[in-house]
């Protein structure tokens, strides 16, 4: 089932929006926080955002634009502001359409269905696992925090990922070794210290201090 991302402080129009996807057997969720958008589409993994370009607090091409820096997720403005610069505007930020208000739920069930296609019938869509407002893109290595790229190692980005699947959970060293390396063959655990200590100087770096607990003789962990 198709998850649709609705961004819209207008209440009436976007539960409208919501019960149309529901009739067309897709899922629809609506933004709770309009002050972190980014943490609710981390969670929801919305294959589709529809996205207002008046919002509360940041507009909608501030967060187009943030989102473009995660994803290459189809984004589809609604706006009744559909003047020629705002559709132009939209579509440098990243948007793949614009739909004016008011609009027919037909048409925009349609546009919507006409996206998902162009998008999901050539490729998958890329989960992100989000913490402390980092982003790490499991489609191609990439860790995003306020808008910066932090660039991983191939070892780097496996360690990171593995804590970032069991956010809250110990992982043992003999885990995160397994995972880096997957042989048999012995490798000193001098390795995986140095590793660890170079992961974590990056994110110190970013801004991302303490991002890994230790937890001795036990293991390492990203905390809840």
């Amino acid at each position: 089932m198709y998850r649709i991302l609705i961004v819209e402080d207008d209440l009436n129009i976007a539960e409208a929006v919501k019960e149309q996807a529901r009739l067309w057997e897709m899922d629809a969720r609506l933004t709770q926080d309009f002050r972190d958008v980014l943490s609710e589409f981390a969670a929801y993994q919305p294959h589709i955002v529809l996205l207002d370009i008046s919002l509360p607090f940041f507009n909608g091409y501030h967060w187009c634009s943030e989102i473009r820096k995660l994803s290459k997720v189809p984004i589809l403005f609604l706006s009744s502001a559909s003047d020629n610069m705002n559709i132009v505007m939209a579509m440098n930020m990243g948007a793949d359409g614009f739909i004016a208000k008011p609009f027919d739920g037909d048409v925009l069930i349609a546009k919507i269905q006409a996206l998902l296609r162009r998008t999901y019938d050539f490729a998958a869509g890329v989960p992100l696992l989000e913490h402390r407002g980092a982003f790490l893109n499991t489609g191609d290595g990439t860790l995003t925090y306020q808008g910066q790229n932090i660039p991983l190692s191939k070892n780097e980005y496996r360690i990171l990922l593995c804590l970032m699947e069991n956010k809250g959970k110990i992982v043992s060293r003999e885990r995160l070794m397994e995972r880096l390396w997957k042989t048999q063959q012995f490798i000193d655990e001098n390795t995986l210290t140095v590793n660890i200590n170079r992961l974590r100087k990056k994110l110190d770096q970013a801004g991302l201090s303490q991002f890994i607990a230790t937890k001795v003789g036990a293991g390492y962990l990203v905390e809840e």
